[in-house]
């Protein structure tokens, strides 16, 4: 899940030089077989818009804990010209691109190699380029939120019982690394009531995967709701049984972040829930694409903190 930012012109360049600090090692797939690192290597977050991408700033200060000098811009592709945007920014020397919304899937369907965890979700947010020349499409959004419950938060999502509201593409992309962390059961409650019953069915093999409607969410003792939806980003109220889902004990967690999940982060805080924001899941996801490009994952925590603190 990246945010999004248009900078006029394209371009922002990132030069740093700072001491080497190593972060913790996460279990994760190997990173690509990618070409030859460079004193200048160039990346990029693509999407439409990127107006508000804390991105560039976030592999600011990785490249900075390793003393490593990069090129991170952000770049606003036009929603017909995702592909061609892409392809240019490779052919020009690019090494690797975060994508965000509304690009996905595009992402995904245009590499030519796909993760695991990529196929699972049908979507990408991490392309690199490989030595030969090939594309190569991951997932992180997952890995991120499941960083950030575990080793932020100090969730235990294994054998914990976790609501998820919504069915769309942020939902898809995290619920294969959270059924992989072992939880007792997962339960998708979605408006489209469809949509929900495809989703569970897709990650049936998975684990204990359940679906309902928005106003059929069981009375149980959830430890975790998660919000995939963009409810809140739109402004929206959610038809939930607050009374029934959020209680003292429960962590409540929006994936969006900042304002966009103030909202639905106030409802869960007034019944006693446990509130964080996606802020922490956007930092740990582009820590493991900078580990897939750069061979080396980096701290995290003083990033999140530094980023609230500027954000206060």
């Amino acid at each position: 899940m990246l945010a999004q930012e248009a900078i006029a012109g394209g371009r922002t360049a990132i030069l740093l030089k700072l001491a080497l600090v190593r972060g913790p090692a996460i279990m994760a797939p190997a990173p690509p077989a990618l070409p030859p690192k460079s004193s200048m290597d160039r990346y990029a977050v693509i999407g439409n818009p990127v107006a508000h991408s804390l991105s560039p700033a976030i592999h600011a200060r990785f490249a900075a804990q390793f003393a490593e000098r990069i090129e991170y811009v952000a770049l606003a592709a036009p929603l017909d010209g995702f592909r061609a945007s892409v392809e240019r920014f490779f052919r020009e020397g690019g090494r690797g691109a975060n994508v965000t919304l509304p690009f996905k899937m595009e992402a995904f369907e245009l590499a030519h190699v796909r993760s695991q965890r990529a196929r699972e979700s049908g979507a990408a947010n991490f392309l690199a380029r490989r030595e030969d020349g090939t594309i190569a499409a991951d997932n992180t959004d997952g890995a991120g939120l499941v960083a950030d419950l575990r080793d932020n938060l100090g969730m235990d999502i294994e054998g914990a019982s976790i609501l998820m509201i919504g069915a769309g593409g942020a939902a898809r992309g995290v619920i294969g690394p959270l059924l992989g962390e072992g939880p007792a059961r997962l339960v998708v409650a979605n408006r489209d009531v469809e949509r929900g019953r495809a989703l569970a069915a897709r990650f049936a093999s998975a684990g204990q995967v359940e679906s309902c409607a928005l106003d059929r969410i069981p009375d149980t003792a959830f430890g975790l709701v998660v919000n995939a939806t963009s409810a809140s980003t739109l402004g929206m109220p959610l038809a939930l049984p607050d009374e029934s889902i959020f209680r003292p004990g429960v962590l409540a967690y929006d994936m969006a972040y900042g304002a966009n999940a103030r909202a639905f982060l106030e409802r869960a805080a007034a019944r006693g829930a446990r509130a964080c924001d996606g802020l922490g899941m956007l930092v740990e996801q582009a820590a493991e694409s900078f580990r897939l490009w750069r061979g080396r994952r980096p701290a995290t925590r003083e990033v999140i903190a530094e980023l609230r603190a500027g954000r206060a």
